[in-house]
């Protein structure tokens, strides 16, 4: 895509007038698949439209890695729709960079939707992406938070710890087939993934 095109797409967000036109304007935008888009998706996220923030988190994800510092760098520490939906992004990349985010959330934010999205994504995390040392700890650390999330005042949030340390159990039991040499896991584990 030319710079102009997304530029474009990027204008067209920034003038929508009316929430429809909001997003559209931002679907269109996560749909570019442009690093550019990156800074205006992350402050949809913060927009009073939960249609364009969740068109900009799918397409914050499907950016993958290269979103993850924007993210961490751009959460916003008073609008705790839009970190909430910042960090339903990054549990959806599931990047480790974010393991200390999530896990501070988890246990401190005073939002029970930022709360969940944190819990949730400690389960996520791609720990091929560590050398072998670092995953086992960060394995360790997110077990932790997680099992102290488990005493949450609210059942969403002790929920989606539940959820996140079964993903968490899945992934460490799948990263030890691999290391084992089983390549493909099986079918039992992929069950519980989809």
């Amino acid at each position: 895509m030319e710079d102009q095109d997304i530029q474009g797409l990027i204008e067209a967000v920034q003038k929508a007038d009316s929430a429809v036109g909001l997003l559209i304007a931002v679907r269109s935008l996560a749909l570019s698949c442009h690093e550019k888009a990156i800074p205006t998706l992350i402050e949809a996220l913060g927009y009073n439209n939960a249609g364009a923030a969740a068109g900009a988190v799918k397409g914050l994800i499907n950016l993958g890695d290269v979103s993850v510092p924007y993210l961490l760098q751009q959460i916003d520490g008073y609008n705790y729709g839009a970190r909430a939906w910042a960090t339903s992004a990054l549990a959806g990349i599931g990047h480790p960079s974010a393991l200390d985010h999530l896990q501070e959330t988890a246990l401190r934010d005073f939002s029970l939707s930022v709360r969940r999205s944190a819990a949730k994504g400690l389960g996520y995390i791609e720990w091929s992406k560590l050398s072998v040392s670092e995953a086992s700890e960060g394995q360790k650390q997110a077990t932790e938070t997680l099992s102290k999330v488990l005493d949450d005042p609210e059942w969403v949030v002790r929920y989606a710890a539940v959820v996140g340390l079964q993903n968490l159990a899945i992934s460490v039991d799948n990263q030890s087939l691999v290391q084992l040499g089983e390549s493909n896991p099986p079918d039992f584990y992929r069950n519980f993934r989809d």
